[in-house]
């Protein structure tokens, strides 16, 4: 085991019992974040490297919301 497992294996340890779960679920729905937010960056690091991004202007952006909202 590494020294960041074995630390995490002693703190759930230190636990009482009834929360070592709901502990372990949250870490998980942690990382799972994690990886989903590491996926969504390459997927934009992969976008701006084929030219598929553009520069974003506010100023026109709200200029074409407000003529689209009063049509």
């Amino acid at each position: 085991m590494t020294s960041t497992t074995e630390k995490a294996a002693a703190a759930l340890e230190l636990l009482p019992e009834e929360l070592r779960e709901p502990a372990v679920a949250y870490l998980l729905e942690q990382a799972e974040k994690f990886r989903a937010l590491q996926q969504d960056i390459e997927v934009g690091v992969q976008d701006v490297k084929a030219g598929r991004v553009r520069e974003w202007n506010f100023e026109d952006f709200l200029r074409r919301a407000q003529a689209a909202s009063s049509e």
